[in-house]
């Protein structure tokens, strides 16, 4: 019986399983539109991780697989269809949805989200542009400028010009390194960790002033 050739990627014996392993398959089989679709993918389930999906992209690009041209194309593409998917999502979500489920929260007031409302209005070309190149956040912006109703024009504008920056640092890396394209994944992981603690903390400090000044109040009416 012949032996079925290796492809590029198998060849450099890349990882046979996890999201690796599915991620190489995608590029071996389908070249960039594979991993356009892995990006895309990523952006709508953020758990997949794009340090992981891009400095591959940028490796299977440096054995041939694909040219760097292709790669940068196709992984921005991708982006920026799972994030017009996620900003349709908040546009069906609404605002109005947005304001009823915000006054059942507790700890919460509606001047909070009419002031978060009105600093997206300030900032958020900034935001959606910015929040492409940071982890965690860079799927999830999308969702409020669908809920603001951002001119999609100006969306996609941005999200396009945000993730080629951020796919086209990430794919250079993996095609720079070679073999050593993981440890983009590393650094980019300490990163998001460290953007998630900040967060928690924030949201910590937030719920801990609100009880404080629930305490004072209910003091001040006792007295």
């Amino acid at each position: 019986m012949p032996l079925t050739p290796l492809t590029p990627l198998a060849q450099a014996q890349q990882p046979a399983g996890g999201i690796a392993g599915w991620v190489a398959d995608l590029v071996d089989t389908m070249g960039g539109p594979g991993a356009g679709l892995a990006i895309a993918l990523e952006n709508l389930f953020p758990p997949l991780p794009s340090e992981v999906i891009l400095p591959l992209t940028g490796f299977a690009a440096g054995q041939g697989v694909l040219s760097l041209a292709s790669a940068l194309f196709w992984t921005t593409l991708g982006s920026v269809v799972g994030a017009v998917a996620l900003y349709w999502i908040g546009v069906l979500f609404g605002r109005e949805r947005m304001h009823r489920i915000w006054g059942g929260l507790p700890l919460v007031k509606a001047s909070d989200l009419v002031r978060t409302e009105e600093w997206f209005a300030e900032h958020g070309t900034k935001a959606v542009f910015l929040g492409r190149m940071v982890p965690v956040f860079r799927s999830l912006i999308s969702v409020p400028a669908g809920v603001q109703r951002m001119p999609m024009p100006l969306f996609l504008m941005l999200t396009a010009l945000g993730s080629l920056i951020w796919n086209s640092v990430l794919v250079m890396a993996g095609y720079w390194l070679g073999d050593r394209w993981d440890v983009v994944g590393t650094y980019v992981g300490v990163l998001s960790k460290v953007i998630v603690v900040l967060v928690v903390v924030a949201v910590a400090a937030y719920v801990t002033v609100r009880l404080r000044g629930r305490s004072q109040d209910r003091q001040q009416r006792d007295a």
